[in-house]
């Protein structure tokens, strides 16, 4: 039980899924309680935004004066800025609530992270968007994963 619980937490602070896919995996798989899967995966998800945000600026910081890694800063958030611009720009910290609520994948709390970064989005209250939209996704997707074990999915 442990280790299904250390798994699940892994794959949800994990950018290949997130709670997306720990939870499913701890209530599906590991046939873990739906409960303590959400909260387990919640606590990883939710520590995307703080830890994603420091590494963001640390490497600005430091490898800014790299070529390679400019090039590619700039291309990342130009492909991030098309991607989620004109709902968040639109909406504000509302629309990053919502882009990061919807339980699809690209949508997380990585991409909320980087959204909020490029457009240079107030932190706390990014980081209360993000934790807002990441609990609304995982509540959605604990509640479909418990249907879908119980073969009403």
């Amino acid at each position: 039980m442990i280790l299904d619980l250390i798994i699940t937490f892994l794959f949800s602070i994990s950018p290949l899924g997130e709670g997306r896919v720990g939870i499913p995996y701890g209530i599906l798989e590991a046939e873990l309680d739906p409960i303590l899967t959400f909260l387990v995966s919640l606590g990883g998800n939710l520590m995307v935004f703080p830890l994603f945000s420091y590494v963001m600026k640390l490497s600005n910081k430091h490898l800014w004066k790299s070529r390679r890694y400019k090039k590619s800063a700039v291309y990342l958030t130009r492909k991030a800025k098309r991607g989620t611009q004109s709902n968040i720009r639109k909406y504000g910290i509302w629309g990053l609530m919502v882009f990061v609520m919807i339980p699809l994948p690209v949508t997380g709390a990585y991409s909320g992270t980087i959204a909020a970064f490029v457009m240079q989005m107030n932190y706390k209250k990014s980081f209360l968007a993000v934790s807002v939209g990441v609990t609304i996704a995982l509540l959605i997707t604990t509640v479909a994963s418990y249907y879908a074990k119980l073969g009403l999915g």
